[in-house]
């Protein structure tokens, strides 16, 4: 079908519109990236957009990272931190949603309108430590898991796509003698798998980049996350740091400290980075069921 000139107007400045965005939300990161290898005496004294690494390439910013052991227990603990908040609130937020989504028990209105009722008004930071607190937490992993185990949002963007499942096929299992648990999860979620790897995704990520709780519930550095690790690094460049590091003499040094700040940026991305091609192909579609269907 041949375009009128206004559609084809419309097209191209689309395409320009289009590259203009990625263009600006993936040019930060590949500064990043050509900052962490370029040499640090040009990176110290230079300025501007960085489209290359300037200067020799070097790897000395990722060897200053990895000498560091703070970053190894970092790693490991936000490692811990994602897979079991991640499951456990997988868990949950499945057999929460499926329960809200049937349409038997005269109650799921009251308890949805409650559930809706905490996302939108909360009690405060002030009123959530104290909580923490009176509930032992302080200075314990799960302080970082249970207070924040179930996203509303996500639980009411799953409720919605487990209501578009049809409610034969539930009747048609529960005829054949199944219970609610085994409907739950090898009919529901198979069925509705596109926003189950979407919920997840955004349950390992919001996990992976907290940093704020950490710091007011975590006082032992040895349960601390990477991103708290990266904040250190980033903002307070404190002497502490870089004589944990075995590399006191160079990372007090301005430039190595700015190199320093790119390696650790690329170190604590990239992997979560990695994850979204997996799961690339349940993305929009399962954004899209969550939030039209029912």
């Amino acid at each position: 079908m041949r375009q009128t000139n206004g559609e084809r107007i419309f097209s191209v400045f689309n395409y320009f519109l289009m590259a203009f965005l990625c263009f600006v939300m993936l040019y930060p990161l590949w500064h990043v990236a050509m900052s962490s290898i370029s040499d640090p005496v040009r990176l110290f004294t230079e300025r501007g957009i960085r489209l290359l690494p300037i200067g020799d390439l070097t790897l000395k910013g990722y060897e200053l990272v990895f000498q560091n052991p703070n970053v190894a227990t970092g790693f490991m603990n936000t490692a811990y931190y994602v897979a079991v908040r991640t499951i456990l609130s997988m868990v949950i937020t499945v057999m929460a949603a499926y329960v809200l989504s049937r349409k038997g028990p005269y109650w799921n209105t009251a308890i949805s309108k409650f559930i809706i009722f905490t996302m939108y008004f909360q009690g405060g930071l002030i009123p959530f430590f104290l909580m923490v607190r009176a509930m032992g937490l302080m200075n314990n992993r799960w302080a970082i898991i249970l207070p924040v185990l179930v996203s509303t949002w996500n639980l009411i963007i799953m409720r919605t796509a487990f209501a578009g499942i049809p409610e034969s096929l539930i009747e048609s299992a529960k005829i054949d003698g199944a219970s609610d648990f085994r409907i739950v999860w090898t009919i529901v979620v198979p069925v509705a798998q596109a926003t189950v790897a979407v919920i997840g995704l955004f349950y390992a990520v919001t996990m992976w980049n907290t940093w704020f709780n950490p710091s007011i519930f975590l006082t032992d550095r040895a349960l601390w996350p990477m991103q708290l690790i990266l904040r250190e690094i980033l903002l307070e460049h404190a002497a502490v740091t870089s004589a944990q590091s075995g590399v006191a003499g160079v990372t007090e040094q301005p430039m190595y400290r700015m190199l320093l700040q790119y390696s650790t940026i690329m170190v604590a991305t990239v992997p979560i980075l990695l994850i979204y091609p997996f799961l690339q192909k349940y993305f929009i579609s399962g954004v899209m069921i969550g939030s039209i269907k029912g």
